[in-house]
This record gives structure tokens, sequence and C-alpha cells, in this order.
């Protein structure tokens, strides 16, 4: 294998690695949302942001948690067959499936992109186009040139109406580390294919 490939998968490795043990204790964040939001509704007067809080805390705790999962091999497998089969055949038929993973994947990559852009304000067709200009904007010009290219900020439609662009953001960001990860795991099945062990 290759040096380049070995250093992209130990990078990615360690990457979610830390990343995903940082996200494990989000379970704790969500606790405490979910004892708040009983503490006042039954004391106090009920808090309008409890129950989004909480949404918003899984949607992190889950998506980057996720590439960690893959990373440990904890992930749903039937394992009606594949216990049983060598490492060399699960390898080839990892291989081989990770390629469903990773179309399913993209097309989720794409489908956030274009929801975080409409978030910010943006209408139109080119999401990635949207996303480099306005980058180009805020390296160029700074913060306040970007700000001016962002439309209406979409809000959730319940009574605390929160800004949807940081869930999505995150969406995004938990799903490019996963199609990372994955293909770290091709590499690395490839890797197992060739007799290396990796």
């Amino acid at each position: 294998m290759p040096k380049t490939a070995l250093a992209f998968i130990y990078s990615v490795d360690a990457m979610n690695r830390f990343i995903g043990r940082i996200a494990m204790y989000l379970i704790f964040v969500l606790i405490g949302v979910m004892v708040w939001s009983s503490v006042s509704k039954t004391f106090l007067t009920p808090s309008l942001w409890t129950l989004e809080t909480a949404q918003f805390v899984m949607v992190a705790y889950y998506i980057l948690g996720g590439p960690y999962s893959i990373q440990l091999g904890s992930n749903v497998r039937m394992d009606l067959f594949y216990n049983g089969w060598s490492v060399k055949t699960k390898a080839w038929i990892d291989a081989f499936t990770v390629f469903f993973l990773m179309y399913y994947l993209g097309v989720l990559l794409y489908g956030a992109v274009g929801s975080t852009a409409y978030s910010l304000g943006y209408f139109g067709l080119e999401p990635f186009t949207f996303f480099w200009e306005l980058f180009v904007t805020f390296i160029s010009g700074g913060l306040e040139a970007a700000r001016e290219m962002l439309g209406h900020l979409e809000r959730s439609s319940t009574a605390w109406r929160p800004v949807m662009w940081p869930v999505k953001s995150m969406l995004c960001i938990g799903v490019m580390l996963m199609l990372l990860q994955t293909l770290a795991e091709l590499l690395r099945d490839i890797g197992r294919i060739r007799g290396e062990d990796l």
C-alpha cells in the first residue's frame, strides 16, 4: 500500500476517532436538556427551546458519531453469512458494497449542501457555487462583506424560531466525515485483499 494511502487512512481514522470520542459526550448534554425540560414543565414555566435543542443535539450526536461507528465496525451488518467468511472474502464484499454507501452519502451531501445554502438565504440552483463565492468574499472582503451575500435566514416554524443553518451545517460536516471514513475503509479493504494487515 502506498505511503500516501496509509497516511490518508491513519489521518482520517485519527480525526474521526477524536471527533467521535467528543461526540459521545453529547449524550450528557441531551440528558441535561431533557432533565431541564421535565423540571421546567413540572415546576416552572415550560421552556420553549428544550425540544428543538434536544433534536439538534441528537443530530450532532448521531451524525458526528457515525464515522467513528464505521471505523469501529459497529454499524449494522447482516451477520447471517458475514461472520463465517474469511478476512479476504469480507474485504471483497465490503470493497464492493461500500460504493453503494458512498453513492448514498454523496446524494445526501448534495442535498445537505443545498439545504444549508437555502437556510442562508440562497434560493438558486448552484449551492456549491454560492458557498465558493461566499468563501472568496469572506477571504477578500472580511466578515461584513460575506454577511452582505446572505439573504433571509431560514428559521424554524416553532415558537422559539431558531435559525436552521447551524444544524444543517452540522449535517454537511458529518456526512463529509462519513464519506472520508468510507474511503479510508475502502483503501483498508483493498489492502486486506492484497494480503496486507492494516
